[in-house]
């Protein structure tokens, strides 16, 4: 073998590692719960294939608590791992779905989209398009799923993900302001911990902690890892702030939460701060938790703090 194809191109420890002839391990993110019926919560779950021929599928999430004729919001989950790890079917995302719908007393899709770097951004964002598309098309009762036939209220969608899968949260929002959504109004994303580029005052600094080092102004290795073709800072997949079509985000309302220690929390402040300016008329709230790092809510779900912030989603999709 060629000592140089063993060579280490990206290290993301302790999470993922990628060699220059390809191969890429994961550490985390790769186990798999089988579709189930949870004792604890009584959150039923269900796994559906989407795109088969592009390896597009998702697992719905449903109370047992429900009426047969009683219609619930409905939420599209885009799992977090930097667009690089994890799935709806490992036990963090399993566990966490579960425990919000059980919270919040909704539908849940969550979407497996594929992920880099062998199938580079964009390809996580236009799997989670044709996935979200997939999901609205039930909003007249006839699609190929049940549950969302059957239970989804469709005047009560949102949209959510954490770190990476928040980016892709904020884009489909985003598409969907100016492509539409088959006739389906989104009543709002949820934004936690988002994973987007620095504001251009903070590309030359480090004071906010952050470990991800700019190759670009305003985009990190990470992203470059990703999205190996970005244009950089002017590319709004990662930049909200350079997208002309910022004020026509397709929701009626934006929870965009950060934490006090997490490197990305600047990004988060850039998002609430630049969506706030740009003309778009929802209304917007950013919650931050004192004390804790990047998406603690994964990893303590049991904890205080992350007990009170899916508390605060859950209120969020249900209030009128």
């Amino acid at each position: 073998m060629d000592p140089k194809a063993t060579e280490i191109a990206h290290d993301f420890p302790p999470f993922l590692r990628a060699y220059t002839d390809g191969r890429v391990e994961r550490f985390f993110g790769t186990d798999v719960v089988p579709p189930s019926v949870d004792s604890e919560t009584g959150v039923s779950t269900k796994d559906v294939a989407i795109a088969p021929e592009r390896g597009v599928s998702a697992r719905i999430f449903k109370p047992n608590t429900i009426n047969p004729d009683q219609k619930l919001p409905l939420l599209i989950y885009y799992h977090g791992g930097a667009l690089c790890l994890g799935s709806p079917y490992c036990t963090i995302y399993h566990n966490y779905v579960t425990s919000l719908v059980a919270e919040a007393n909704i539908i849940a899709v969550s979407v497996d989209y594929r992920l880099a770097p062998e199938h580079p951004v964009p390809v996580p964002h236009e799997d989670s398009w044709a996935a979200t598309q997939w999901v609205v098309s039930h909003s007249l009762g006839q699609g190929p799923e049940a549950w969302l036939n059957d239970h989804s209220d469709f005047k009560r969608v949102f949209l959510a993900g954490d770190s990476g899968g928040a980016n892709i949260a904020h884009n489909m929002a985003a598409r969907a302001g100016v492509e539409g959504l088959g006739g389906v109004k989104l009543s709002g994303i949820c934004l936690l911990h988002p994973y987007f580029g620095r504001r251009e005052a903070d590309c030359d600094s480090r004071g906010d902690g952050d470990s991800l080092v700019d190759k670009k102004p305003g985009v990190d290795n990470r992203w470059l890892f990703v999205c190996p073709t970005t244009s950089g800072i002017n590319d709004p997949i990662i930049n909200p702030a350079a997208d002309q079509n910022l004020r026509k985000l397709g929701c009626s309302k934006v929870l965009v939460c950060v934490a006090e220690k997490d490197g990305l929390r600047k990004r988060g402040w850039f998002y609430y701060e630049v969506l706030g300016k740009s003309g778009w008329g929802g209304a917007l709230e950013i919650v931050e938790t004192e004390g804790e790092d990047h998406v603690f809510f994964l990893f303590k779900p049991g904890c205080e703090k992350a007990v009170a912030l899916m508390k605060r989603l859950a209120s969020f999709m249900n209030q009128d």
